[in-house]
């Protein structure tokens, strides 16, 4: 039987353990347990890059051998290579899935694990093994306040107070808890409490016109004493709620002619987004950020959590994950050593981002206040959305079948390529039936080939070609997209003679976007001082702008991302 591998406890570094509170009682026992035993399942850990290793899962018992035995002892390890990303995920889910870890520290790991997700709710209940309304409800605790997560940590209050507590702004639950320990509220009492206290009128988000002469409006019978509207609340939960999600969706939906993605974010959303920056620990690079401002996954957040409801975050990365790594890559490539080359190049780098950073730093100070490194950031490019997609593919294929359907030479000679390539099954039958019912008035006779050769042996002569070339039609139009790209490229398809900017594709990108297509296209140049001016309106007006540039030929010129 091959002997378990250790190492030594003292070598093993610490790694992220979503489990904070380890029950007094119970880590005794397992002291105990290991003191006279040792450790019998051995922890996970995984390898770094200056030959260490990291503990990835196994915090209760790591804690235990290191009090009984204390860092020589040698540790029966399970080594896995895994990279930050994975270890963190292993870790999660491994902790989550005992019995004894707390609510809070539940709702904290599923929180990461849905950032892990990339927002993905059902992807990541089906990680943890749990039904969706189980991590819902979880998530919802991570509107809690620190002092209440830590009460149910610690066993103080249980999770139907927790639950009641994460509908309230964390200034109202820290006022709250300690009155419920102290006197011992059950959860039915807390509920009751709860129930009492109305929704604030002067902290909703929604228009308020209507709820002046609302009967569930409390200043309404005040009013005769002179109260301002200010200073009262709603009683009915249920509408307040509703004016409030459709405000949140009325915001988001401003945003979106502006940045790729737009979300709104809930409870246990905290791993979901992250702020793009440049620099400091948490930065991608200059360079790499530019980049990013073309990602799908770059936008804007629609805050819906009590204590910042309503309120906007630009510049928001939503891949997580993706931000991470670049951020890793950027730091390994700064510890990497430099060649003198690379040391010239950086430094040259370095003084012209030092006299540019205090340019900025010097005229932000000059009006009082901090440069920003996130304000309007613009697209660097069109980014390859599945929309922008989807239309680009529609474009070769119409523009493919248009040069193609002029030719019968040229589409006999296709498609016979594309049966001899085995892309055959690509022609579909539809297209081709309903050209044969058009010409000779007469419906195919479907699954009956005898009485289909009969007739097609009856066809004359033009009305043959005209369904050989249905056929090729019917081939380019059902290719997959790669077979298209073939196609297109061997035909050396000019898109320059089907395609000119219209609504329909602007219709598809951001206003940021737009600047970009006007940069290669040559509008900015035509449009001149105009540009800027356009440009402050709305998206629907910029549009018709850039479509009726005077004296601008549009003729001829095809954008990069629509190019095969």
């Amino acid at each position: 039987m091959q002997q378990q591998p250790t190492l030594r406890l003292g070598d093993i570094k610490l790694g992220r353990n979503p489990r904070q509170y380890f029950d007094p009682a119970k880590m005794a026992e397992m002291v105990e347990s290991v003191r006279v035993q040792g450790v019998m399942q051995p922890v996970i850990v995984r390898p770094l890059d200056d030959g260490s290793h990291e503990l990835v899962a196994g915090g209760r018992r790591y804690r235990a051998a290191m009090e009984a035995h204390g860092a020589d002892y040698p540790m029966p390890v399970i080594v896995k290579p895994l990279d930050e990303f994975e270890a963190r995920s292993v870790a999660l889910i491994e902790n989550i899935q005992r019995d004894d870890m707390a609510p809070s520290e539940e709702a904290i790991a599923a929180a990461e694990i849905v950032g892990l997700c990339k927002g993905d709710r059902d992807e990541a209940a089906a990680q943890l093994g749990w039904s969706r309304p189980v991590l819902d409800s979880r998530l919802a605790l991570m509107n809690c306040s620190a002092a209440v997560l830590d009460a149910l940590n610690t066993r103080t209050i249980k999770l139907g107070h927790a639950e009641l507590f994460a509908a309230f702004t964390k200034e109202q639950q820290d006022k709250l808890l300690p009155v419920v320990v102290k006197e011992s509220r059950t959860v039915a009492d807390l509920k009751k409490t709860l129930e009492q206290v109305s929704c604030s009128l002067p902290a909703a988000i929604f228009d308020k016109t209507d709820c002046a002469g609302c009967q569930h409006n409390s200043a309404a019978q005040a009013e005769m004493f002179g109260e301002s509207i200010g200073t009262g609340s709603c009683t009915n939960r249920a509408c307040y709620n509703e004016k409030t999600e459709k405000q949140l969706e009325a915001t988001a939906a401003g945003l979106r002619d502006e940045y790729q993605t737009v979300r709104i974010v809930r409870p246990g959303d905290n791993h979901t987004r992250i702020q793009l920056v440049a620099d400091g620990s948490k930065g991608v690079g200059a360079e790499q950020m530019k980049a990013c401002y073309a990602c799908q996954n770059f936008g804007a957040a629609v805050s819906g959590l009590p204590d910042s409801m309503g309120k906007v975050y630009k510049g928001q990365c939503f891949d997580t994950v993706c931000n991470m790594k670049k951020v890793a890559a950027r730091i390994k490539s700064e510890k990497a050593p430099d060649t003198a080359a690379a040391k010239a190049a950086t430094a040259t780098g370095a003084s012209k981002a030092t006299s540019a950073t205090s340019a900025t730093t010097a005229a932000s100070a000059a009006k009082g206040s901090k440069p920003s490194t996130t304000a309007n950031p613009e697209a660097t490019v069109v980014a390859e959305s599945d929309r922008v997609k989807t239309y680009r593919v529609a474009l070769w294929r119409k523009a493919l079948r248009r040069e193609v359907s002029a030719d019968v030479a040229l589409a006999r000679q296709y498609l016979i390529a594309v049966v001899a390539t085995g892309d055959a099954r690509s022609i579909a039958a539809e297209p081709v039936n309903t050209i044969w019912e058009r010409l000779i008035d007469d419906k195919p006779a479907v699954g009956d080939f005898s009485k289909a050769a009969t007739a097609a042996a009856a066809l004359e002569s033009d009305v043959q070609v005209k369904l050989l070339v249905a056929l090729a039609m019917s081939a380019i139009q059902g290719v997959d997209v790669p077979y298209l790209v073939q196609m297109c490229r061997h035909h050396k398809l000019d898109l320059a003679k089907h395609w000119k900017l219209d609504k329909e594709f602007l219709e598809l990108i951001t206003k940021s976007e737009m600047k970009v297509v006007a940069d290669e296209l040559g509008l900015r140049a035509a449009m001149g001082d105009d540009f800027k001016k356009v440009f402050a309106k709305s998206k629907a007006e910029v549009i018709d702008a850039l479509l009726s540039v005077e004296g601008f030929d549009y003729s001829g010129k095809v954008l990069k991302v629509l190019k095969f």
